[in-house]
């Protein structure tokens, strides 16, 4: 038998990105346990689906890995930069028929409050606008979700469009532009008193 790959296989790359407390890296197996016991909390399929199991998690690894072969971009595992813990996922996200690409935080429900979710969807979305020069962002909500209501906000996102339905679901689509997150970072900076 003879083999011809028409082209070569993709290789997945996931650049690290780290902030003030967090690294985002690729998804490896030996976060699996760690996903799977963040996902079993009530609290965190309250708004979205969360996999119920480890063999599920297990495939959502796997379509995450997929997506970084697919898009050249994805949702990163984020982790505490001190002591390693694993605390979430943060990144950005766009699957077929998606209405644009999203940036998105998952952070375990013993985490909220500290503001890992901000502090890495900023980064995503430093990414997202330098790295990947995407001229606008979503995040899409669930109208009830004010905490993440709140993220988006604070990351300068503004109600868009909604409630929209999105399998079934009632969303809200938040988003900012490229322009509007410049213009957010330059009022932010510190003055140069040079």
């Amino acid at each position: 038998m003879t083999l011809e790959l028409a082209e070569p296989t993709p290789q997945v790359y996931v650049p690290t990105v780290t902030t003030r407390r967090l690294s985002l890296s690729g998804w490896t197996a030996v976060d699996i346990p760690a996903y799977t016991a963040m996902a079993a909390h009530p609290d965190m399929s309250a708004y979205t689906g969360s996999p119920a199991d480890e063999g599920a998690v297990w495939r959502m690894f796997a379509f995450q890995v997929g997506h970084w072969a697919l898009q050249g971009f994805g949702m990163w595992l984020a982790h505490d930069r001190t002591t390693g813990e694993f605390v979430g996922r943060v990144g950005l996200y766009e699957e077929y028929g998606w209405p644009g690409t999203e940036v998105a935080w998952t952070i375990r429900r013993e985490r909220w409050g500290e503001g890992l979710a901000t502090e890495g969807g900023a980064a995503a979305l430093e990414y997202a606008f330098e790295v990947l020069a995407r001229e606008r962002l979503i995040s899409i909500i669930h109208p009830e979700n004010a905490a993440s209501i709140r993220v988006a906000e604070k990351l300068g996102l503004a109600l868009a469009e909604g409630p929209v339905d999105r399998g079934g679901r009632p969303r809200n689509i938040y988003a900012i532009t490229r322009h509007d997150w410049a213009a957010r970072r330059q009022a932010s900076a510190p003055a140069d008193t040079g």
